[in-house]
């Protein structure tokens, strides 16, 4: 995959970033997800300071991934319950091959 860079503005502040073409719409995307996100921060008043309100938007975003949801599906649920039953599995196994 080749990439180029790419201007982008996050928040008045200019970046490069390397992407490649195919890739390109969802950095865009991602840019104006994220200017979104912190100026809703930013216009709250309660953040001061650009680094903050990024950290911020970062704890967010991250928190809204987690607890995604496709229509009444809790993503986040099925991730949590899918890693506890590999877990399961993995003791099983384990307990088997001591067996052997």
């Amino acid at each position: 995959m080749t990439t180029k860079p790419v201007d982008v503005k996050i928040m008045g502040r200019d970046f490069t970033v390397s992407c490649g073409d195919e890739e390109l719409q969802g950095l865009l995307d991602a840019v104006d997800y994220l200017n979104k996100k912190m100026a809703e921060i930013r216009d709250t008043g309660k953040v001061v300071g650009m680094e903050r309100i990024a950290i911020m938007a970062a704890l967010n975003m991250s928190h809204e991934v987690l607890n995604t949801k496709a229509g009444d599906v809790d993503i986040g649920n099925y991730k949590r319950r899918i890693n506890a039953m590999q877990n399961q599995i993995d003791e099983a196994i384990a307990a088997q091959n001591k067996l052997l």
